[in-house]
């Protein structure tokens, strides 16, 4: 049996927000539903959450997750007494149940590290230690002389020579069940918090003759915890550097990883390139050769091989097929698929609407709920009339159509195959195909007309 406990409880003062600090995002998703995804890697039997400080907000987040059960800690009485709130939730009591202990605001630890972790557990304990340069604030690996683990000394506790060793305690731990809750009847507060360390079991298992393992993280940037803004900010950059690594070991071309955003899934093909500043957000796919101009927003979009999407284009919830231009300056809503060849052009809206093969927008055009067929050309201002104030209405736009400038259509209409529409129609009624429809006003000239001029002030 494998339990995970999460504990996220604290209530992260130094955020300075209303919020849960676990609630708070890293790459557009909350440190807590991280910290879930790489636990539910594992396969394990039971998850038990401890909440405290804005638990309701917690638990209504992952409200409808029927694998996770939550339990309260109130008032914190630090990592121990945070522990001891989940025992009647754990499963298992052989020597080989495990209890595995994360953190929900240390967000980025990799399922192949805890994995690790669990495997050097074995029969005794396992806890993950790290080296690093600056030890301030952490809890000591106390080695003996054979140089086995024989306790953790928190910071404020430790002597001027423990103070001095730089291998720490992540706080991440793997034990054996039903001996942890053994340790955890035996824990006290006679420390300067005055509060009840999780670390405290080490020398437990050390004098019980339970043998102590350590296992390392892979990067750094795993057993980083976020407790204010700017390690929020810190780790938000970390993550998204070696997200773009990976990227970049994949072939993919990304102009500048410094400023390059992924908050949720990339799938990319051969020679992507993705220019400064874009960011993606949800399930994105990206088919051989698409381009990515600079400081575009993709949310749950899939483009076709050879897609162009020019600077500063927002797609979202869209679906192109190959060969495709949209941008600059491109909005596409939920909704929108773009066939082979079409183009959406700067400073043209699209929302729920079709594009067949070779069709194109290119300027200034609202397109809403419409389905245009092959080879259709919008003229620059040209508007679908789709909503009468309390419905939404469907335009149909039939294979090669010629829309001129200037044009509206009020939906729901249709226009038939090979008809154009003259600049500045405005479009009421089914347009029959292979013809011309116009309702301009005749043009009138007044030759003795007089452009007023304006009144002197009085003096």
């Amino acid at each position: 049996m494998l339990n995970v406990v999460i504990l996220a409880a604290g209530l992260g003062k130094r955020m300075q927000s209303a919020l849960p600090k676990v609630l708070h995002p890293i790459a557009g998703k909350p440190m807590l539903e991280h910290v879930l995804d790489s636990a539910r890697l594992l396969q394990p039997d039971r998850i038990v959450v401890v909440v405290g400080h804005g638990a309701e907000t917690v638990e209504a987040k992952f409200a409808g997750q029927d694998d996770l059960r939550f339990v309260i800690q109130q008032p914190q009485q630090g990592t121990g007494h945070a522990v001891m709130q989940a025992v009647p939730e754990l499963l298992g009591e052989g020597a080989a149940d495990t209890t595995l202990v994360l953190y929900g605001d240390v967000p980025l630890v990799q399922p192949d590290t805890l994995q690790a972790l669990l495997d050097a557990r074995q029969e005794g304990l396992a806890i993950l230690t790290e080296h690093v340069a600056d030890p301030t604030g952490y809890g000591r690996i106390v080695r003996d002389e054979s140089g086995f683990i024989a306790r953790i000394v928190e910071h404020k506790d430790a002597s001027d020579v423990e103070r001095a060793i730089n291998e720490v305690n992540t706080g991440i731990l793997a034990a054996p069940t039903s001996r942890l809750k053994l340790w955890l009847d035996r824990l006290d507060n006679s420390n300067a918090q005055g509060e009840y360390y999780l670390t405290d079991v080490v020398g437990f298992s050390v004098s019980d003759g339970v043998a102590v393992s350590a296992a390392h993280p892979a990067h750094s940037w795993e057993t980083l915890g976020v407790n204010s803004r700017v390690q929020q900010a810190q780790l938000e950059r970390a993550w998204q550097e070696e997200q773009a690594r990976r990227l970049l070991e994949q072939g993919v071309t990304i102009a500048d990883p410094a400023r390059f955003d992924l908050r949720g899934t990339l799938s990319c093909g051969r020679d992507v390139f993705i220019d400064v500043g874009c960011v993606f957000e949800g399930d994105v796919v990206l088919g051989d050769g698409v381009h990515i101009a600079a400081h575009c927003v993709l949310s749950n979009v899939t483009l076709g091989e050879k897609s162009r999407i020019e600077a500063f284009s927002h797609l979202d919830q869209t679906t192109t097929q190959s060969d495709v231009k949209v941008g600059p300056f491109a909005r596409l809503r939920p909704g929108t698929r773009l066939g082979e060849g079409a183009q959406i052009g700067n400073f043209v809206e699209v929302k729920n609407s079709h594009f067949g093969p070779a069709s194109k927008a290119s300027h200034l055009s609202y397109i809403g709920d419409a389905v245009l067929g092959e080879q259709v050309n919008v003229g620059a201002g040209t508007i679908t009339c789709n909503y009468d104030g309390a419905n939404k209405h469907q335009t149909i736009i039939e294979d090669n159509v010629f829309i001129g400038s200037d044009t509206q259509l009020v939906a729901p209409v249709r226009v038939g195959k090979g008809a154009t529409i003259g600049a500045g129609t405005t479009v009421t009624r089914d347009v029959p195909a292979d013809s011309l429809t116009i309702s301009r006003s005749p043009q009138k000239t007044i030759d003795s007309w007089v452009r007023p001029t304006k009144k002197k002030a009085e003096s």
